[in-house]
């Protein structure tokens, strides 16, 4: 990577341990409260204490912007050390995560500020895609530009197996909870233009569900950059995460296939048993 540029990331992109090293990203935390303590999303509490949590008490965790100081902090040592900082936060639409982080950046001469208009691994393609971009020698203001192209290119969904989070966050009425609990309606969240919404409502058992939700967002693969794909989960049992791992591979010839838990953010809104596979689209989508 050219030595004097940074990719860095808010901790909602959902990137593993292993892909961060790879890559020489930095996180910056979201807040998460559990009750009256307050706790750094992926340092001192994970996705399975925010599920152990529900399950005594019923209660949902809130989660809290990365602040302006927090950001004005992350982002010093690197410009005191002369790097170039590329940033990217989660959907601004969702969090004032990217506005505190614009406005810190404002403080540097060097620190550029990208919105992904999306959450999870949606990000992490772009973070990936800016990354390799950077170990390419391609100069900062050029990532900056070509990751901004890619943002409207990213395919964002997930299947959810059950609504109760959803509906204890406000996100959903008691009725369509009944209704697809009846049903056994498994929704695909999509992310568009920022914001989450549902679009298809898929029934049946959730491995079976996944089977049908991969074929139809993979399709003929035609209009998939297949230099790289996500399958993100919260918690899922690892037998349905293996046969989506193996299906996806079996249907689009994927340079590689990055398997990712989901971080706290999205199992604070959607609870365990949440899957998604994402990408990116040769072209926008509509």
């Amino acid at each position: 990577m050219e030595n004097n540029i940074v990719i860095t990331s808010d901790s909602t992109t959902d990137l593993s341990p292993e892909l961060k090293e790879r890559y020489n990203i930095s996180t910056i935390p979201l807040g998460v409260s559990l009750g009256e303590k307050t706790f750094f999303d992926g340092v001192d509490i994970t996705p399975d204490d925010i599920y152990e949590h529900h399950r005594k008490t019923g209660e949902l965790p809130k989660t809290a912007a990365a602040n302006l100081s927090d950001c004005i902090d992350f982002f010093k040592p690197f410009a005191d050390a002369g790097k170039t900082v590329i940033h990217f936060t989660i959907s601004s639409e969702m969090s004032s995560t990217f506005n505190n982080s614009r406005m810190a950046a404002e403080e540097f001469e060097n620190v550029y500020v990208i919105d992904t208009k999306n959450l999870s691994t949606g990000g992490g393609l772009l973070v990936v895609a800016a990354a390799e971009m950077a170990a390419k020698g391609m100069a900062a203001e050029e990532i900056v530009e070509k990751v901004q192209g890619l943002v409207p290119c990213v395919d964002a969904s997930f299947v959810i197996d059950s609504l109760e989070y959803l509906h204890k966050g406000g996100r959903c009425s008691a009725l369509a909870v009944l209704g697809a609990n009846l049903l056994k309606l498994k929704p695909c969240i999509e992310v568009k233009n920022g914001s989450m919404g549902v679009g298809k409502k898929y029934r049946g058992k959730f491995g079976d569900v996944l089977k049908t939700y991969v074929a139809e967002r993979i399709g003929d693969a035609s209009d998939i950059d297949l230099d790289r794909v996500f399958v993100t989960h919260a918690g899922c049992d690892e037998a349905v995460v293996k046969a989506v791992v193996e299906q996806v591979r079996s249907l689009a010839p994927f340079k590689e296939v990055f398997l990712t838990r989901a971080g706290c953010t999205v199992s604070s809104h959607c609870g365990a048993d949440t899957l998604g596979v994402l990408f990116i689209r040769k072209n926008p989508i509509e």
